[in-house]
């Protein structure tokens, strides 16, 4: 059964729809082809605006999901598509569920995140599927040389899936530059999943996020954040601004 997806445009970048993300995945796994996701939301697609090596890495994944709210009101609303979000996070449990399932075990790597907790997430998982095969660990605070005992790990191990959390646009610009380590697995960028899998920080309630408010309680958990929550409304009136002018062009 094929799932390809249907390739969309959000401001210029693309964006990938299907109704089985994980089984297309899971697909390319068994085909060695090799793949690059991207959780795409409007702070990034406003950030890849600005900088046209991220807007160049997005371009270049084989898969780019909506993850964020802007991002799906923008094909239901602007493009008429029925369109569900599809929460990075939720993706990439989908995988380490199924990993941990089969008869021959997948190999994952978890890199980023503060230290120790890339490390605790993945003893949680382990924990909860024993069959699941994490072949490596390593946080994003490290030196040059650290760096490099990394790529050699990754060359040595060739993990299957790696998932990358080291927050947008670091986590794509360094998928982008170092998947050639292990040009068939596939590269995930999870942002901060790693401390919501070891505890330290919890998802919004199911009535925000299904509201799509989820960017919400992240500001209420990161108030710092405030400045960048301000692509949203940029997104909505860019977004607006690039629609009308398409329709003039035609």
């Amino acid at each position: 059964m094929s799932y390809a997806p249907t390739f969309f445009s959000v401001l210029g970048l693309p964006v990938h729809v299907t109704n089985n993300y994980r089984d297309w995945l899971l697909e390319r796994l068994q085909q060695r082809k090799g793949t690059h996701v991207v959780t795409l939301n409007a702070e990034m697609t406003m950030q890849a605006e600005q900088n046209t090596s991220l807007a160049q890495a997005i371009k270049n994944a084989e898969l780019v999901i909506p993850d964020g709210a802007g991002v799906v009101l923008y094909l239901r609303l602007l493009l008429g598509q029925k369109v569900q979000r599809i929460p990075g996070i939720e993706l990439a449990e989908s995988l380490l569920q199924e990993a941990g399932q089969q008869k021959t075990p997948t190999k994952v790597f978890f890199y980023g995140g503060s230290p120790g907790v890339a490390q605790t997430a993945a003893d949680i998982w382990q924990r909860g599927f024993p069959g699941l095969n994490i072949a490596g660990v390593q946080h994003g605070y490290h030196s040059p040389e650290e760096l490099e005992q990394l790529k050699a790990k990754l060359v040595n191990i060739q993990p299957q899936i790696i998932f990358v959390g080291l927050g947008v646009p670091r986590q794509e610009l360094w998928i982008s530059q170092h998947r050639y380590l292990c040009p068939d697995a596939i590269w995930i960028g999870v942002g901060g999943s790693f401390d919501v899998w070891s505890g330290i920080k919890s998802r919004a309630p199911s009535w925000l996020a299904n509201n799509n408010l989820e960017w919400l309680y992240r500001l209420y958990q990161e108030p710092w954040r405030w400045r960048r929550m301000l692509a949203l409304p940029k997104f909505a009136i860019k977004s607006l601004v690039y629609q009308v002018t398409q329709q003039v062009r035609v």
